[in-house]
């Protein structure tokens, strides 16, 4: 599959430049996407974040050299972009859980972490809910918060700025301003390029912004629309991560240059039957 020779060629390019400069832009470039679908791709097939996914192969081949060279640890630390002893022997800790000074020493128990390679493996015991539509550009208007591109800490930070708005009662106001389809409360996840993106909790409509608030403007788009059930965040999660690792490598289609949003309906959204939507920005492949 296409999709996958490309992502599998973004993973060669991190291990030749393990001890150059890694360019997320670059691998982004390779895979055919934007870097936030990069690192929302790598860190939910992997199952580790991309960043240390880089750090575990660094320190891997900090180790063998380690043993099988005369070097010394500040430039093996300089090759592998430390710009100090110590933070080289913490990361190396880190995953060896000794220090390279002790990894020189044979018999001296250390870890490896093989490069991956990504292959396609067809479950469909848990079918997906989806329906492909395509929409107008249309414009949104609530709070928002600029992010790290970084998964497994997203889980922990959007969750808390969705906290944040609903005791503040910001959620009612912007819920006031909606009058336009999608109809619900969504979050926008807006950035295509760069180390950070910005999440809007937003509603679509034509009303002007008030004070306090931004507005951003959704692009025309086709959309792989896919249905959620059941209590929040676990089921919308691990929809996700289905989304990216099951049906996007098999459905002739890949991410366009759009925001990734989320509709959230009326509801408690810890019950079994809660439902939401993730809405995938897509294009067919070339």
């Amino acid at each position: 599959m296409e999709w996958i020779e490309q992502l599998n060629k973004a993973i060669n390019y991190m291990e030749e430049h393990l001890d150059k400069e890694i360019e997320l832009e670059k691998m982004a470039e390779i895979a055919c996407c934007s870097t936030f679908h990069f690192q929302r791709m790598f860190s939910y097939i992997a199952n580790i974040p991309l960043s240390e996914y880089i750090r575990r192969r660094k320190m891997t081949r900090a180790a063998f050299e380690l043993q099988t060279k005369d070097i010394k640890i500040i430039d093996i630390a300089m090759k592998y972009g430390y710009n100090s002893p110590t933070a080289f022997t913490r990361a190396f800790k880190n995953v060896h859980g000794i220090s390279p000074s002790e990894a020189k020493f044979s018999g001296q128990k250390l870890k490896a972490f093989p490069p991956i390679t990504v292959k396609i493996s067809i479950k469909g015991d848990v079918e997906v809910n989806y329906r492909i539509e395509k929409k107008q550009a249309f414009r949104v208007v609530g709070v928002k918060e600029q992010f790290k591109i970084s998964i497994e800490e997203n889980f922990e930070v959007v969750p808390g700025f969705w906290k944040k708005t609903v005791e503040s009662g910001m959620l009612t106001q912007i819920c006031s301003l909606m009058c336009k389809d999608p109809f619900g409360v969504l979050g926008v996840s807006s950035c295509m390029s760069g180390k950070d993106f910005d999440y809007y909790i937003a509603v679509a409509t034509d009303k002007e912004t008030p004070d306090g608030m931004y507005e951003y403007e959704v692009p025309e788009c086709t959309w792989a629309i896919f249905e959620s059930v059941g209590p929040l965040p676990e089921a919308l999660q691990n929809l996700q991560r289905r989304i990216v690792t099951e049906w996007l490598p098999t459905s002739g289609y890949e991410y366009a240059k759009a925001p990734d949003i989320e509709v959230y309906s009326d509801g408690n959204q810890q019950s079994q039957d809660y439902r939401c939507e993730v809405w995938l920005p897509i294009v067919k492949k070339a």
